[in-house]
Parts: structure tokens; C-alpha cells; sequence
């Protein structure tokens, strides 16, 4: 291991593994550090029992042209598969029954989940004026522009699915960027959706698809691809006790391994992907009130299940997954069909089903024992999906940090972290505390990064 690496990365998660690869890439010597014993963060794949499920997330979005690059890139060794074309239909639960969530202007004004009043504004919302708050909710201004009955039957489910958050506290312009720009830009999400689909895109904008994906295998084979490429003298896993002081020109980095031997490291460049406490018992040497805005962070914490079964005569998953209403007042937040959506995830004529519990408004689930999750999550099962049956696969995790909230304090947390980099040359905050939580986000703040610092190094 060369002791002087250009950049050192602690974390070797999605955006760690990402800007390593591509620092390396660029011919800058990366050494990443990880505390846990494996890399990959949250992402995990498992087989078990014939069936292949993931620990983490399920699924991303081919949202930005960075995503799309990156398995460009790997192609040879880690195989993009898209969600299968029959699960784009998202449903919702109303009433106890599952609907289709409307996937545009007509079926919108068609579907039984809105207020005939709701869809008399939703076709009106093209006519209504732009905001003028800067920290407007999304549900203020969804209430606004297209009614409550969309609030609480395609918003509040949707936040749910990606944030597990609250609509009432998330600010649309940290938490759904694009959704702001479109009122913003343009005046109306539907009219802004509609001239936007019709400017032209550069050839990298059309890689940005917004299919959904997973890899061939798992997500754990992407982890898996870049750790590889990576090497093991540049990936130091199962650290213990680090210690970073700031000198001069850099950092100096000290630590014991899982053998409890002793290495130290001096970097011009550090970058670290943590957030929460860990980064405020990292980073030392800056003052406790100075990160306090990246500390306090607030989180979702969640529960997810992966529940297996080799034959299926419940509700027919013909579908994305189920999204659960907080009106509905059940037990979960949504259900995520796999099997559906990707090949290979379960046994022939069997199903994978990924529950999710716990979130913003319901964080004491991560508290509960697993017979009572187990209990929660049979019964949800059988009175929504119609299934009876005992699972052949039944796995409990939990994340008591699983979700960063983008909410009004967002602000103050981005400028805390501008004000920490400026005041600490070559230290960059990166990771889930800013530019978005999802897959594609990751991997567009890592491209970004590694970009500027290739760039920077060839300057000195």
C-alpha cells in the first residue's frame, strides 16, 4: 500500500467505490477506508433457499447520465438489467383494495383515488400560478396545486417509497428537485412535464431514461465489480480506532486494522462519505458546533423484510409493488414485488416480496422484537395480498439511519458543509447529506467529484 495516496476516501459505499474508480481511471493512486468489515454500505445481496434478495435498496432509477455511464463502463463485468416492462403498473391501497396509480393527465381524472373536487384541479393546475416560497413543503404545495386527495393518495404513499419521510416536513426543492424546477421553470408540473419531454437532449441526457434497474444478480454484484477494480491494497476494510489530524498540506490518517496492526497515511485530499455522528466522531479537529447542522441530521429509521414463497395463490403481482396511504392507517409503508420486476429472484412459480415498515412516522418499529415484526408483516401479507401461506424465506433487517430527511434545515446543512470545506483545504463532505439519496444521486456527486479533483491534481 503506497502510504501517499493523491486522495484517501473513508466509506466505501455506492459513492465512495464510485469516486475510486473513477479517480483511478483518471491515473490518481485512491486508497478507500471502511470501518465495516465488507464494502458496499446498505447495498447487499443475499441467495438463499433458491431465491436472490437484497439486504438494501431493491432497486435505482436511471435517472441521471452518470448512472447510465457507469454500467457503460463496467459492462464486461457487472450486466445492467431493467425492470421487467409488465411491473411498471405502481399500486395503491384505498379502502383495502389495491388501484393503479394513474400514470398521466387522463387516467388521473379517471382513477377512484381522487376527490372528484381533486380532479377538477388537477385539471386546472396547468392555469395556477408558480409559488413564491423557497421552503415550501410537498405537501403545501402539492395541496395547492392539485388538492389533498392527491396528497394523500399519490404523494404521501410515493414520499413513503423513497424517503419513508413526511410530506409535511420534507422542502420540495431539497427533497424533488426536479418537481420544484418544473413549477419554477415552467409554471405547472403538467405543463412543465410536457415541454420538457419535447426539448432536445444531448446524446448523454437520453442515457438518463428513468427505467428502473437492478444488476444481473443482485446490486451486490456492482459493489462486487468495483471493489475488484478497486484491489485489496487500495481497500482497507475492518478499520479500527482512526484518528485524522489536519496538518499544512494535508491530513495524516491513523489506524489499526482487524489484526491490530498500525498504519498512517498522509493525503492532500480526504473524502469523506459518512454522516450523522460518525462524521462528527471523525472529524476531530473541527469544532463540535461547527458540523452541528451535519450531525443533527435527521433519519428515517426502517425495517425491511424480505418474505419468499416457492408456490403463490394470494393477489396476483402483476405489478411494480403496493404503497400503503398513511390515511389507510396499516402497519407498513408499501410491499416491493421483486420477482416481478426482475428475473431470477425467486424459485419457478414462486415470489419475492421486500416489506417495509417504520419511517418518519412510525420510527418505534425499529424498536420491536422480530416475533413482532414477523407477526406485523404475516398479517399485512394476508389481509392486503391474500396470502396465507407460510413463507420458505423470512429475513428482518433493520437501519436505524436508512434515510437522510431533506428538510427545512437542509439549507443550513449545505452551507454548514460549503463553510467546512472552504475553511479546510482538500477536505470534501460527501455522500447522502447533500445532492440526494438516491443510487443515481450517489454515483453523480462521486462522477463529479472525481472530475474536479482529477482536474485540481493536475494543476499542482
Amino acid at each position: 500500500m503506497n502510504s501517499n495516496p493523491d486522495v484517501v476516501i473513508l466509506g466505501a459505499g455506492l459513492t465512495g467505490l464510485t469516486l475510486a474508480y473513477y479517480l483511478k481511471k483518471g491515473g490518481k493512486n485512491v486508497i478507500v477506508i471502511e470501518r465495516e468489515d465488507k464494502a458496499g454500505g446498505v447495498i447487499s445481496t443475499i441467495s438463499e433457499n433458491g431465491f436472490i434478495f437484497e439486504a438494501g435498496p431493491n432497486t435505482g432509477v436511471l435517472s441521471t447520465p452518470e448512472i447510465a455511464g457507469l454500467f457503460e463502463d463496467l459492462r464486461e463485468n457487472c450486466h445492467l438489467e431493467t425492470a421487467n416492462p409488465k411491473s411498471k403498473k405502481r399500486l395503491i391501497l384505498k379502502n383495502g383494495k389495491w388501484r393503479p396509480l394513474p400514470s398521466g393527465p387522463l387516467s388521473a381524472v379517471t382513477t377512484p383515488l381522487f376527490s372528484v373536487k381533486d380532479k377538477f384541479r388537477i385539471l386546472g393546475e396547468p392555469f395556477r400560478k408558480p409559488g413564491t416560497d423557497p421552503d415550501e413543503t410537498l405537501a403545501q404545495i402539492v395541496r395547492r396545486r392539485m388538492g389533498e386527495s392527491f396528497l394523500d393518495y399519490a404523494v404521501d404513499p410515493f414520499i413513503s417509497g423513497i424517503y419513508a419521510g413526511d410530506p409535511a416536513k420534507l422542502v420540495t426543492r431539497y427533497a424533488l428537485p426536479k418537481l420544484y424546477a418544473l413549477e419554477q421553470k415552467y409554471g405547472s408540473f403538467i405543463r412543465g412535464a410536457l415541454k420538457k419531454a419535447k426539448e432536445p437532449k444531448s446524446e448523454a441526457q437520453k442515457k438518463a431514461t428513468g427505467e428502473v434497474f437492478s444488476v444481473k444478480g443482485g446490486l451486490g454484484r456492482l459493489i462486487e465489480t468495483l471493489e475488484s477494480d478497486l484491489g485489496k491494497n487500495q481497500l482497507l476494510t475492518g478499520i479500527r480506532e482512526p484518528v485524522i489530524i489536519r496538518i499544512d498540506d494535508g491530513y495524516r490518517l491513523s489506524f489499526r486494522n482487524i489484526k491490530d496492526e498500525y498504519t498512517e497515511i498522509f493525503t492532500p485530499v480526504l473524502v469523506t462519505t459518512f454522516g450523522g455522528d460518525l462524521l462528527q466522531r471523525t472529524l476531530t479537529f473541527i469544532p463540535e458546533q461547527s458540523l452541528r447542522p451535519v450531525v443533527t441530521t435527521k433519519y428515517a429509521a426502517v425495517v425491511q423484510v424480505a418474505a419468499g414463497y416457492k408456490t403463490w395463490s394470494g393477489f396476483p403481482l402483476d405489478a411494480f409493488g403496493g404503497l400503503v396511504p398513511s390515511r389507510e392507517k396499516r402497519a407498513i409503508l408499501g410491499i416491493l414485488f421483486p420477482s416481478a420486476i426482475f428475473n431470477g429472484r425467486a424459485p419457478e412459480n414462486g415470489v419475492l416480496l421486500s416489506v417495509f415498515l417504520g419511517g418518519i412516522k412510525k420510527p418505534e418499529v425499529i424498536l420491536k422484537s422480530d416475533s413482532d415484526i414477523t407477526d406485523i408483516v404475516l398479517n399485512e401479507i394476508k389481509e392486503t395480498l391474500g396470502n396465507q401461506s407460510v413463507p420458505d424465506l423470512f429475513r428482518i433487517f433493520r437501519y436505524t439511519h436508512a434515510i437522510p430527511q431533506y428538510e427545512k434545515t437542509t439549507g443550513e446543512r449545505l452551507e454548514c458543509i460549503r463553510k467546512i470545506q472552504e475553511q479546510n483545504p482538500g477536505l470534501i463532505l460527501a455522500g447522502n447529506i447533500r445532492d440526494g439519496i438516491g443510487m443515481a444521486d450517489r454515483v453523480k456527486q462521486a462522477k463529479q467529484i472525481s472530475e474536479l479533483l482529477i482536474k485540481k491534481i493536475n494543476e499542482r
